[in-house]
């Protein structure tokens, strides 16, 4: 270990001091968990939190595993406004997926960098009551004509239950959770993976929810990667939507940063899960990197020196 190596960790030591003992959601998008070297990165950037002291919950995406599994069985996949209608065939590819597959490759990441996870979904435990999602009218933002859509086994949301996860973190044990929930019927619902981060973050009281993606953050001008805006209030971000500009993939992403900071989380962030090390880079780093999405009174604190970023 050199000079710099030291300097280094000595930047980080006030921020493992302010971390320690928290709670942080941090969402892996499917389109890392399909990705073997970026997942084996994110395992071991996660253990190195843990060990540090941060009690880390797991929550995945599927998408693009979905979609494969879909086609391979010679079904297309019909999405609307960035959500999966979910019929008969398509709950079963979720349930396969989500609470089986990528599930198990992150509990063998995980494993393989020395931390003891476990695999649950909604359905256990009753963590994730959810209801099924109405039909709804849709408008389509490039005709303006509107129709009526039957999402299926798709579910919103109504309570969570974190006894389980707060049981789990206890105990020493990092919860990686699909996105899947029931409703007391036992009828089981897809929900949207970045839907359950922010809502279990916002129940956790977690100091932060991360959402690892393919994307560098929110962008001033989407053709710009230059233009990365790296901290900036939940009341911005809700002007931004209103006028369109933050459009596309995106939209749902910022939406669900802002409910979780409305939710009482304090700092929630969006990254590229795919760069090297860009967790433990925000997280220990004043500079950090993506974009983090804040109170306008928490982004003062931030611009002050505080240290949480």
């Amino acid at each position: 270990m050199n000079g710099q190596d030291i300097e280094t960790l000595l930047q980080a030591l006030p921020y493992i001091r302010e971390h320690k003992g928290q709670t942080f959601v941090i969402k892996c998008g499917g389109e890392i968990a399909r990705d073997p070297e970026a997942l084996d990165r994110l395992a071991a950037d996660i253990a190195l939190v843990y060990h540090v002291g941060v009690r880390p919950v797991v929550v995945h995406g599927g998408g693009p595993q979905a979609t494969d599994l879909q086609r391979r069985l010679g079904h297309e996949p019909h999405i609307v406004q960035g959500r999966r209608i979910t019929d008969d065939a398509t709950l079963e590819i979720a349930k396969m997926v989500f609470g089986g597959q990528i599930n198990i490759d992150i509990l063998g990441a995980l494993r393989r960098h020395g931390i003891q996870a476990v695999g649950v979904s909604g359905v256990d435990g009753d963590l994730i009551q959810a209801v099924r999602r109405p039909v709804t009218e849709v408008r389509d933002p490039k005709t303006g004509k509107t129709t009526q859509v039957d999402w299926g086994h798709v579910g919103d949301i109504a309570t969570v239950n974190t006894r389980l996860l707060q049981k789990l973190l206890d105990d020493g044990y990092v919860p990686v959770l699909s996105s899947l929930g029931s409703d007391r019927a036992g009828n089981v619902y897809n929900i949207n993976a970045d839907t359950v981060a922010a809502r279990v973050a916002a129940d956790l009281k977690a100091g932060k929810l991360l959402l690892l993606t393919d994307a560098p953050g929110l962008l001033e001008d989407p053709d710009n990667e230059g233009s990365l805006i790296s901290h900036i209030s939940a009341s911005r971000c809700e002007e931004m939507l209103k006028t369109g500009a933050i459009r596309g993939g995106m939209v749902p992403k910022i939406e669900t940063l802002v409910e979780a900071v409305r939710g009482g989380v304090r700092r929630a962030h969006i990254l590229d899960g795919k760069t090297a090390h860009s967790l433990l880079v925000e997280l220990f780093t004043k500079e950090g990197t993506g974009t983090m999405v804040t109170t306008s009174e928490e982004e003062a604190r931030y611009l002050e020196g505080d240290l949480a970023g």
